[in-house]
This record gives structure tokens, C-alpha cells and sequence, in this order.
């Protein structure tokens, strides 16, 4: 047997619903269409995917009724985090944040609005896969990661850009940092993060008010805030600002239930 591809066939409620989140944030196109089916296709290894329209007379009557459901559409991708980031500013519907397994994969889940579940993962090469020692790794050295900003992984708010640096899906293992701009008058929303934050301010003055205090940080000083108070920062000029925190930090918002990810910590 000679499998020259491979195609997904998915029945659903709503096939525009389904089309429309996988073009929209997976990159599939649309390679056919008619009154409730269409054929969705990518330029690359991933698989092609049908939706029928659940009651279609296409189906054999034993399958009319029946709907995608207990499945995972997976997706093998590389640099995850910058994925991750992509779609949390498209604001996809992310069902399970990005983590990883013992056995070293790394995924994250979505939900499409007929319920069907799409993974994306990205596999952690063996510690054997590089191939036989070479006496430089023992040299310090060998291990130092460099990290070159990239719009992969920046993340635009209504009140400031934060531009992730090190976190654990950029080689980092305990912390994560990124750089912070925020436009003259813009204010943050009130909140805590459950992790102890370092603010250095690179450029122009930020006030953050903390525990009742409200403290000017200008260019040159550090601000550190503690884990778990309310927070509220405010740019009366355009500033500029380095944080560090540890990679497990999550945000709260009073008056919402659950914790947020910050995804350029990720």
C-alpha cells in the first residue's frame, strides 16, 4: 500500500463555524465547497481535513446523526511558544495553555466552536540525539543561550507591548524576562501576580502604585513588586521598562474568577 496523503473527514453542526477557525488560525484553505461540506488543505505536512454538515444524505444513514467528538486533531509545529503567542494575539479560543509532559512533549489545546479539540505539539529532542559527546560540551560555555527579540514573540495590549526575552519556551529554566513599552498617559489594569516581579526602567518614568503606596520609578531605578499585591502602573511619559519574574508566575484580576498566563513569560 502506497498512502500518497492523508485527509480527516469531521461531522459537525456548523461546517462554516469549523471552516472559519481553521482558516483563521491554523492557516488552512479552502480547496472545495458546496452546500454543507468543503475540503480545507495546507501547503505543508499537515493533514487535509473535510467537514460534513451532520444529517447530509453524503453520510450512510448509521452515521447521519453522529458528530466529531472524542478526537484530537494534532498538529506537530516547531517554536510552540511563538505559536502560542500568535494565537493569543488572535484571540483564539486556547482550552489547555501551553505545557509539558514528563516525556517531553510540549502542547497546547483550542476548542472549535463545534467542540472539536486541535492540539498542537512540539516534541524536546532526546538528550541523545545529539549524537556522540563532543569534549567541548564539558566547557561552561558550551550551554549559554543567546536571545535575539523577535515580533514572533511580541504581544500588544490596549496599554502596553511587552516583548518576551527568556522564559522556558526560549531555553530559559526558572525565569522569564521581556522589555515593557508604554505610550505617555497609558494605564494598566489593576492587578496581582503571583510571583515577585524586578522593574527596571530603561527609559522615561513609570508610577506604580503597590499596598496603598504610589512610588515614581525614573530611568535607572528598580521597582520590586511583590507577589500577590495589587498592582496598578502608569506611564505619565513614554516609558520603557525590563522585568524578571519567576516562569510560573500568573496574573488575577479582581473581580474574575481563575489566574491568567502572561504568554511573553511563556
Amino acid at each position: 500500500m502506497n498512502v500518497s496523503s492523508s485527509t480527516l473527514s469531521l461531522t459537525v453542526a456548523d461546517v462554516n463555524a469549523s471552516r472559519e477557525f481553521l482558516c483563521t488560525y491554523l492557516g488552512y484553505e479552502v480547496a472545495m465547497a458546496d452546500d454543507g461540506f468543503v475540503s480545507l488543505t495546507r501547503g505543508d505536512a499537515a493533514v487535509h481535513v473535510v467537514l460534513l454538515r451532520g444529517g447530509t444524505d453524503v453520510l450512510p444513514p448509521e452515521q447521519r446523526d453522529q458528530r466529531a467528538a472524542g478526537l484530537i486533531l494534532a498538529l506537530t509545529v516547531t517554536d510552540l511558544a511563538a505559536e502560542e503567542a500568535r494565537l493569543r494575539g488572535a484571540g483564539a479560543p486556547i482550552t489547555m495553555p501551553l505545557r509539558e509532559e514528563p516525556w517531553g512533549e510540549r502542547l497546547l489545546q483550542m476548542t472549535d466552536p463545534n467542540g472539536v479539540v486541535v492540539q498542537l505539539v512540539e516534541w524536546a529532542a532526546p538528550a541523545d540525539a545529539a549524537g556522540p559527546a563532543d569534549p567541548a560540551d564539558n566547557d561552561e560555555s558550551a550551554a549559554v543561550i543567546v536571545i535575539t527579540p523577535s515580533a514572533d514573540h511580541v504581544t500588544v495590549s490596549p496599554n502596553a507591548t511587552m516583548t518576551g526575552l527568556a522564559s522556558p519556551g526560549r531555553g530559559s529554566t526558572e525565569l522569564s524576562t521581556w522589555t515593557v513599552v508604554m505610550d505617555a498617559g497609558a494605564t494598566g489594569p489593576e492587578h496581582s501576580i503571583s510571583r515577585e516581579q524586578v522593574w527596571t526602567v530603561t527609559a522615561g518614568a513609570l508610577e506604580v502604585t503597590c499596598g496603598g503606596r504610589t512610588e515614581k520609578v525614573a530611568a535607572g531605578q528598580t521597582l520590586i513588586l511583590p507577589a500577590d499585591r495589587l498592582r496598578r502602573i502608569h506611564a505619565r511619559e513614554r516609558a520603557e521598562a525590563h522585568v524578571s519574574m519567576r516562569s510560573d508566575g500568573v496574573a488575577s484580576v479582581p473581580g474574575t474568577e481563575g489566574t491568567r498566563e502572561l504568554p511573553w513569560a511563556r
